[in-house]
């Protein structure tokens, strides 16, 4: 035993000789020590407010070029967060379920000549959906104004953010932890009066920590490049998605086919999409995706040959300035790990992907082709994307979608943005 110590205390003692000389070299005084908070302020237009859900208490941490400050939630306790949290998830998996039940009910009708007993099914399916997205929209509804209620509106209340005089709303990002993370903060708000959502009062994007938006903000946005489609139509044993061939359409008319590399069905293959990540600006995928809710990291995007995953997209290292992930469930998190942000979108940007857009559960095919196609002409400019500004367009987006039905808060709340 005294041996055993002695070995321990020695090594301890070069441990620590070693930290020393390390950090006796100019640039590296700060080797193996926790970052000061003057390292981690933001280099972005606007502040961070990161949340924190605690036991004892909920708190906001406004992160900004001033410095970081406290906003306690007095209205806002875990129990209450993990309990809407849940409503939320039973809100969304349920009509989720409801609609995969149509789908695959429609499959089977169009396979052959259908039983009179599969038609019954399939219409009886379809009126419980109906039925289904009413109670699922007034759900959704009290879910934004609770968020706005508690969290959204104390922090925005706190900040004061100003417009421009030309109506230019202010950029924030959130940085939620626990089981904030699952829901939807950019969307909180009282929708029928005006001055109560997030959404009219700055234009929001999320980062999975302080120094993944600190590092995308200091790598530049080049011009040029090639665009990155990835088109499935077609998906074996999910549901078609007709909009696909539009948004493909959309794509190689704007970048123009010469610059454009789809990949489209049979060519959509793990491998291949990899390895054209590593070489392409832009990518944009048209897929299906899917989420799992207790081990988030098995969260993947559904190809011809099976499941990009989030593990597969952290190899990297990727330089993408821009991934648009018209594909369902690419932002939703984990329940066990939710701290961690383990989805599609947090992937790829920790991968080297400046911006990212992605849903968070399954979309309406429509709205997804709208907000792709208002996006990418947004952001065109010079034969490139200004991707500096896909925050704001995807802003813009969604404020379209909200105006034309409001009381459709699933066709418009779904839309992310993740980057500086």
């Amino acid at each position: 035993m005294g041996e055993e110590l002695d070995d321990r205390i020695a090594a301890a003692a070069e441990w620590e000789a070693l930290l020393g000389e390390i950090r006796s070299v100019e640039g590296l005084e700060g080797f193996l020590r926790p970052l000061r908070i003057e390292a981690l302020r933001p280099t972005a237009e606007g502040p961070v407010v990161m949340l924190n859900v605690g036991r004892e208490r909920c708190d906001a941490l406004v992160v900004s070029d001033d410095g970081v400050r406290a906003l306690e939630l007095p209205g806002l306790t875990r129990a209450e967060v993990e309990r809407e949290a849940l409503a939320y998830l039973r809100t969304v998996q349920g009509f989720e379920r409801a609609q995969a039940e149509v789908s695959s009910l429609r499959r089977r009708l169009l396979e052959g000549v259908p039983a009179l007993e599969d038609l019954h099914a399939y219409q009886d399916a379809q009126q419980a959906l109906a039925e289904l997205g009413l109670v699922t929209e007034a759900n959704l509804r009290g879910t934004l104004g609770w968020l706005w209620d508690k969290v959204a509106g104390p922090v925005l209340a706190h900040l004061r953010p100003v417009a421009r005089p030309d109506g230019t709303l202010p950029r924030l990002w959130w940085c939620p932890t626990g089981q904030l993370a699952l829901l939807p903060l950019h969307a909180a708000g009282h929708h029928g009066e005006p001055g109560r959502s997030v959404l009219d009062t700055v234009v929001s994007s999320y980062t999975p920590s302080l120094r993944a938006l600190q590092h995308a903000g200091q790598r530049g946005a080049p011009d040029g490049g090639r665009m990155l489609v990835v088109a499935m139509p077609q998906t074996p044993g999910q549901a078609p998605l007709p909009n696909v061939a539009a948004e493909q359409a959309l794509l190689t008319g704007l970048f123009g086919e010469d610059r454009c590399t789809v990949l489209g069905e049979s060519d959509a293959v793990t491998e291949r999409v990899l390895a054209e990540l590593r070489t392409h600006q832009y990518v944009h995928f048209s897929c299906h995706g899917t989420q799992n809710l207790n081990e988030p990291s098995r969260a993947g995007l559904l190809l011809a040959d099976g499941m990009l995953s989030v593990t597969d997209l952290l190899a990297g290292p990727l330089e993408t300035d821009l991934a648009f992930l018209s594909a369902c469930k690419t932002a939703t998190g984990g329940v066990w790990l939710s701290d961690e942000m383990i989805t599609l979108a947090a992937a790829l940007h920790h991968a080297g992907c400046r911006h990212v857009i992605a849903t968070l559960w399954s979309v309406y095919d429509p709205a997804a082709a709208f907000v792709s196609d208002h996006v990418y002409r947004q952001l065109r400019r010079d034969g490139g994307l200004n991707t500096d500004a896909a925050a704001r367009a995807l802003h813009s987006a969604l404020v379209r979608l909200r105006d034309r039905r409001p009381d459709r808060p699933s066709v418009w709340i779904p839309f992310t943005h993740t980057g500086p």
